[in-house]
């Protein structure tokens, strides 16, 4: 996690594991492991001492949804003060935990993990622990506010004119964020959004990775919703996947992400949580004319969902960039990968600007430019068959046995019909530039 405050919660951590005699560990509401503490326990510092859980999550730093749900199940995301958890040796949790909520004004931000010993800290110990849980909560909901603060920030940046606007914006965005502004970040689209209004806006403390998120336009009436997400890697967009997932759940109309019983109402056991590797550091997507048969159809079905749209909404991520001198680029390339996603579900839900193909140039072209004369009359309703017939074609690279049977129709048929787009468009499908013209309107037809 990259923190201003990073050396202050691993100052309390190390208080917490003193006052417990015990190694402690924490994380955030959402499982992210933020700072372990310094304890010269020989016990503890045996590798034997380890379960498979907490190995896992200090090395991967986070844990698997199954044993989010699972660790919250026993209340945690409710409780005000300790809450043990009993050892369960089919989950690889050999070893009890303590978990200590981290909170603040009611709300929870955190949490505080150490292995459960016999007999383990007096309530005396954990009463005082509970109270440098107390100051953590302060610092993680400042942390959290800040970056809530950030909404007009971003938004200024990817409104802004080129030129001096744009500086001004990003400088005020790089100030606002201190250190973090160096890092490298993912910038993604997520559209349709289904409100603009701020208050219905996930926050960021609630999106894991995030640094700074807002509303914007999408066409006339729509909005979308722009997230910056902090990197480790440029290679692992892991962080941006996770949040994309959780953002289109709620705009779809599921539970907020971070909410805790969206987690857990369907959280498998601890046995589940062991056999998808769990880790954590407390705990750690119709044809006529005849058919060549059933494979035929088949074919057909699948060449049919993969020329439809994501059943919105989408997301678009963009190449990974360090520090916010090209954000204004970054949300080209983001909105455009939404746009892609929403036109072709074989990119969506989640799409990435390097994955798109030729929807990288599609998406940069004027809607006037785009919707090229050529192909107006066959995009005709009445002529639809015939229009899902030359970008079927088209996709199979002018292949007329592959096209055929991916449309469910003889090849005969197939070459009827090819005469038919031929009149209609006034292009020779033999002539590879009228080819790429007529492929180029199609596409560009359903952004």
């Amino acid at each position: 996690m990259t923190s201003e405050h990073r050396g202050d919660y691993e100052e309390l951590v190390d208080e917490i594991s003193e006052l417990l005699g015990a190694p402690a560990t924490l994380e955030n509401r959402d499982f992210e492991l933020i700072a372990f503490g310094a304890y010269d326990s020989e016990g503890d510092l045996d590798p034997s001492a380890l379960d498979p859980v907490r190995t896992r999550s200090i090395l991967t730093r986070r844990s698997t949804a199954a044993v989010r749900a699972w660790f919250e199940g026993f209340g945690i995301t409710r409780a005000t003060g300790p809450v043990r958890i009993p050892p369960t040796p089919e989950a690889g949790v050999y070893r009890g935990r303590i978990c200590l909520p981290v909170r603040h004004r009611g709300v929870v931000h955190g949490y505080i993990w150490l292995l459960d010993d016999d007999p383990g800290p007096s309530e005396r110990q954990l009463a005082a622990a509970m109270g440098v849980t107390a100051r953590i909560g302060a610092l993680l909901a400042d942390e959290a506010q800040h970056g809530a603060d950030l909404s007009r920030e971003l938004r200024a940046v990817l409104t802004a004119e080129r030129g001096w606007q744009s500086d001004m914006a990003v400088a005020e965005l790089r100030t606002a964020l201190g250190p973090r502004a160096d890092g490298l970040h993912a910038l993604m689209c997520v559209a349709p959004w289904p409100s603009a209004d701020p208050d219905d806006a996930p926050s960021v403390r609630a999106v894991p990775g995030a640094t700074a998120l807002c509303t914007l336009p999408w066409g006339a009436t729509a909005q979308c919703l722009a997230l910056l997400i902090r990197l480790r890697s440029p290679d692992v967009l892991t962080p941006a996947t996770t949040a994309a997932g959780r953002l289109l759940e709620r705009a779809r109309g599921g539970r907020g992400p971070g909410d805790a019983a969206s987690r857990g109402a369907g959280g498998s056991g601890p046995a589940s949580a062991a056999s998808r590797g769990a880790d954590g550091s407390g705990p750690g997507g119709s044809a006529t004319g005849g058919t060549d048969g059933p494979s035929a159809g088949t074919a057909s079905a699948a060449g049919t969902a993969s020329r439809t749209g994501t059943a919105g909404p989408a997301a678009g991520v963009a190449t990974p960039r360090s520090g916010l001198a090209d954000l204004a680029t970054a949300w080209s390339e983001a909105s455009a990968a939404a746009r892609a996603a929403l036109a072709e579900a074989r990119f969506g839900p989640v799409a990435q600007w390097a994955s798109i193909g030729p929807f990288r140039l599609l998406t940069a072209l004027p809607p006037e430019v785009a919707h090229d004369p050529v192909a107006r009359t066959l995009l005709a309703p009445v002529h639809h068959e015939l229009a899902r017939t030359a970008e079927v074609y088209l996709d199979c690279a002018g292949q007329a046995a592959r096209a055929a049977a991916e449309l469910g129709i003889h090849r005969q048929t197939l070459y009827y019909r090819l005469s038919r787009i031929e009149k209609l468009t006034g292009l020779d499908l033999d002539d590879g530039e009228d080819r790429l013209l007529l492929h180029m309107a199609l596409k560009a037809h359903r952004l």
